[in-house]
């Protein structure tokens, strides 16, 4: 008989007051820990990585985080403050029973019935009737990208590689080896679903054993663990938005995770993530660049080019008489987004040269006795 369902916050090994950067730290050492190509001899890996994976869905989300505790609160899980532990049973044998009730009955708890339903219906077969369970969405993913610095002021095209879970391909997502035949679940009595609860309080869930199918494997598949799904890399062409930033995202609807019994799959999004330049530097839609003249052009004035990130060069004309740390505005050649555009800035530094030979020394000494300055 099926075991009582775990806390989320058990499996993650945090407390119930846990911020979200600890809940996110705690994930991402569980999931390193039992990802399942890193324990290719443990079968046990893929579905700890399952419920590591679970526990953060529901954890991460402050919505669905709120709506968990209060039905850890209700004792809805057997650990709350409702009292003992749930009772299991076969979901096909039994409903819900007098004064029971499913999912559609927590309608008037806040949207508790969609929670437990996103929470707990992992499998592809209802309980009773072998009636199927409706076409879930598959979970959103996020993903940090990187790129260079022209590419986000510009904009453009991109290629990533996005680890993602599909569908391993060996056993079509059935989880049993090639040649294997399948037996009737012990634990849900084939019928992929059990129920659980307190006295009157009965809902439904697949069957973890099974993950709802309803039937076990003889030999599990060696590609997938048994559990359906492999870790592969998926080469994606993205288009970057013109302006973006680093911490922007943007959401591609239909590239994430794959939805289950015919549902739709996920969306991916993405944070981009926008290396340093050797030149220029950004500060929201304006940019900034240092530039070197030298004395003569500091002192008598001048003109030079200067690049900009549009790639142009333009002109900017150096007054006489300039200091190092002036800065020239050059209107409308910043970083452009939503219709707007910033500006360019130009700091010059006025070099000293190091060394100087005889004639330039001499000139100096009587620049400065014309000039009246001392030395």
């Amino acid at each position: 008989m099926a075991t009582g369902m775990k806390d989320f916050y058990e499996v993650l090994g945090i407390g119930e007051k846990a911020a979200p950067e600890e809940i996110k730290k705690a994930y991402r050492k569980l999931a390193k820990q039992h990802h399942p190509d890193a324990n290719p001899d443990n079968p046990q890996a893929a579905e700890r990585f399952k419920e590591v994976g679970e526990a953060y869905a529901v954890l991460s989300d402050p919505e669905k985080r709120k709506q968990y505790d209060q039905m850890r609160r209700l004792g809805a899980f057997g650990f709350g403050r409702g009292g003992p532990g749930p009772t299991y049973r076969d979901a096909g044998a039994a409903g819900a029973g007098a004064g029971g009730f499913s999912f559609e009955d927590l309608g008037d708890f806040g949207g508790l019935g969609d929670l437990f339903s996103s929470i707990f219906d992992r499998g592809r077969h209802a309980g009773a009737g072998g009636r199927p369970f409706g076409p879930q969405r598959g979970p959103d993913v996020e993903h940090v990208v990187e790129i260079s610095f022209e590419t986000a002021v510009v904009g453009g095209k991109i290629t990533i590689d996005l680890p993602i879970t599909e569908e391993c391909a060996t056993c079509a997502a059935s989880g049993t080896a090639q040649g294997s035949k399948t037996h009737r679940c012990p634990e849900c009595g084939g019928s992929g679903a059990i129920a659980f609860g307190q006295g009157g309080f009965q809902v439904k869930r697949p069957c973890p054993a099974c993950l709802g199918r309803g039937e076990v494997p003889d030999q599990l598949c060696p590609a997938c663990g048994g559990s359906g799904t492999v870790r592969q890399t998926r080469k994606l062409q993205v288009t970057v938005p013109q302006g973006v930033e680093t911490g922007s995202k943007v959401r591609i609807p239909g590239q994430g995770e794959r939805g289950r019994g015919g549902g739709a799959a996920g969306d991916l999004i993405l944070t981009f993530k926008v290396k340093p330049h050797h030149f220029f530097r950004r500060d929201g839609l304006d940019v900034h660049v240092t530039v070197s003249i030298n004395v003569v052009q500091a002192t008598l004035g001048s003109k030079i080019r200067v690049r900009t990130v549009s790639g142009k060069r333009v002109v900017l004309t150096i007054p006489p008489g300039t200091q190092t740390g002036t800065r020239f505005r050059i209107r409308g050649q910043g970083v452009e987004r939503g219709g707007r555009v910033g500006d360019q800035y130009v700091e010059v530094k006025v070099e000293i040269p190091e060394k100087l030979s005889d004639q330039e020394h001499k000139a100096l000494e009587e620049f400065a006795a014309l000039s009246g300055l001392k030395h």
